[in-house]
């Protein structure tokens, strides 16, 4: 959660991690937990937290990318991802 806008060995504003709210309370609830585990470490927590914002679906040929590629997708696979 300290890493700007990466994930792993991807970097780029694409790759930044959030938590989204929907209400007040889900954002008290959420600010309450940032503040709790900011505490576990010694960087600041780079994970942003906004309002949450009309979702749209990535194209139909981005869906389901993994397996279409002859890739395991399931949870907790552990077989290393292939880059195409």
């Amino acid at each position: 959660p300290t890493t700007v806008n990466g994930q792993g060995n991807d970097f780029g504003r694409q790759y930044r991690t959030g938590v989204y709210y929907h209400s007040e309370e889900q954002e008290s609830i959420a600010r309450a937990r940032f503040t709790n585990e900011q505490l576990l470490y010694s960087k600041p927590i780079a994970t942003e937290l906004k309002s949450a914002m009309p979702f749209w679906p990535a194209e139909k040929y981005h869906q389901q990318y993994l397996a279409k590629g002859g890739q395991n997708a399931e949870k907790n696979a552990v077989e290393i991802i292939r880059c195409y």
